[in-house]
């Protein structure tokens, strides 16, 4: 059974329910879970606001980002869970540029018909490569 040293969590109630972390530091690499639109209390926000959602979850992200010391441009990889993918693919785009500027990473967009809260319309998981250059 391996053993993990370094995790990251939001220390959000979500956490010890339903039994995850956010972020785990493997070798090079830290996977991140999906990561939406939590405020610091665990409380979802912005409820059907796609653009609240995607700055909010971002936000987020950043904040694992800092605990490791890595930045977006170690970003290999990430995998956005959009509801009503045509709808918000405009908003999807104009958010994902906005915050890699010109990095770019790997990413895969899944239309799902629903997220975990209602009123979720985004999710977006991560896996960064701390050997590149920041």
């Amino acid at each position: 059974m391996a053993t993990t040293t370094d995790t990251f969590n939001h220390n959000i109630p979500a956490e010890s329910a339903f039994g995850y972390t956010q972020a785990i530091k493997s070798g090079d690499l830290i996977h991140v879970s999906g990561q939406l639109s939590l405020d610091d209390a665990g409380e979802f926000r912005h409820a059907d606001a796609f653009a609240a959602q995607l700055k909010l979850t971002y936000a987020n992200f950043d904040k694992i980002l800092g605990h490791y010391g890595v930045t977006r441009n170690q970003i290999v990889s990430q995998v956005l869970y959009v509801v009503d993918v045509q709808r918000h693919s405009d908003e999807t785009m104009r958010g994902n540029l906005a915050y890699y500027g010109d990095h770019r990473p790997v990413s895969t967009v899944l239309g799902v018909t629903a997220l975990t809260f209602p009123g979720q319309v985004i999710e977006i998981s991560f896996i960064v490569d701390t050997k590149l250059p920041a």
